[in-house]
């Protein structure tokens, strides 16, 4: 009896250290997520236009004052909408669907074509309140693929539709359809000519991945609640074929937003970002190596993608307002507004 009693007053002892203990690191785990959710920083948005080989000597003057001028047009679009109260998603989709309508930009009106002469666009949107995301994939007649996107996340039990079913479903919420020439342009053609001549040279049928893809846009957005929301849009691969499928509408691969660590946007060769889940690792790396954004996006486009022999960048924002535009391609059309400044970048430095 008495050496029952000894063996339970050490039970009862070294559950309570234990329970201790266990308290302790739930709070140093707790102490960690409010040190990283707390602080809400000023409202911002981020935005990309496409990463590649941009380079200044193959730029003329008045091609550059082009694209400067259209994604400061797309920055001043969304951050009037965060400062008049909207939200993070609302400022997203507005700043995209102006480079959605720019035959600049390889997403909506100028979209790269596929193998077949067409264009087949793919979009993606998160909202990192919530945690809800919605995406379309190989669409051919919406006329704003991250507005059907945004309609998946809304009004829909799914995360992503692709091809007629999308399509159709696009049409049910009332969204605008056009005809699949509405997206074609004579650059994006000669483009995939040349494509097509190269490929006739090759040995197999399946032409090498060629940096004809740069021109995917998305964007990042902090609003006043301090809520994070992000999306991208593109026209994928010139003379890709098979029904081929990008990152840009993988949630975890192209887009990704979530409070407690961040929101990114991808571009570039899209088989890396989905086998590397490159937006998740970001924001991974954040929530549990407790690096910083810049800390992470580097970590990733600069080392592991590089090592992996993948090419491109991403753009990302935490809930404190920090910003990081990260790429390992010659330039990345780019730019952030935050302070009521607008800034744009296109080369690396």
């Amino acid at each position: 009896m008495r050496l029952f009693k000894q063996i339970f007053t050490v039970i009862i002892l070294g559950t309570a250290l234990l329970g201790c203990n266990n308290n302790d690191e739930n709070k140093q785990i707790v102490d960690i997520q409010v040190k990283s959710t707390n602080k809400i920083g000023p409202i911002t948005l981020v935005i990309h236009g496409g990463a590649g080989t941009i380079l200044k000597e193959n730029m003329t003057a008045e091609m550059e004052k082009a694209y400067r001028e259209k994604l400061n047009e797309a920055l001043q679009v969304g951050y009037k909408m965060l400062e008049n109260g909207g939200t993070s998603m609302e400022a997203v989709i507005a700043s995209i669907q102006v480079m959605e309508k720019s035959p600049l930009f390889n997403s909506g009106v100028g979209a790269v074509y596929t193998h077949e002469g067409r264009n087949e666009l793919d979009a993606s949107v998160m909202d990192g309140h919530t945690g809800k995301a919605g995406a379309v994939a190989g669409v051919t007649t919406i006329k704003s693929p991250i507005r059907a996107a945004l309609e998946v996340m809304n009004n829909s039990p799914h995360v992503m539709m692709s091809g007629p079913g999308a399509e159709e479903f696009a049409k049910e919420q009332g969204l605008e359809m056009v005809d699949n020439a509405y997206f074609g342009t004579k650059r994006r053609k000669k483009a995939l000519e040349k494509a097509l001549e190269k490929e006739a040279e090759q040995t197999s049928d399946l032409l090498q991945y060629q940096d004809w893809k740069y021109g995917t846009v998305g964007a990042v957005a902090l609003d006043k609640a301090g809520n994070i929301a992000a999306g991208t849009s593109t026209g994928g691969m010139t003379n890709k074929r098979y029904g081929r499928i990008g990152d840009s509408p993988i949630i975890g691969a192209g887009t990704f937003a979530e409070n407690s660590s961040c929101g990114v946007s991808a571009t570039g060769h899209g088989e890396y970002f989905i086998r590397n889940a490159v937006a998740y690792d970001i924001a991974a790396r954040m929530k549990y190596l407790h690096t910083s954004v810049e800390q992470s996006a580097r970590k990733v486009i600069q080392e592991k993608l590089v090592k992996k022999g993948g090419s491109g960048g991403v753009i990302c924002l935490d809930r404190e307002g920090n910003i990081a535009m990260e790429f390992n391609t010659p330039g990345m059309y780019r730019g952030f507004m935050q302070d009521g400044k607008a800034h744009v970048f296109i080369y690396k430095n």
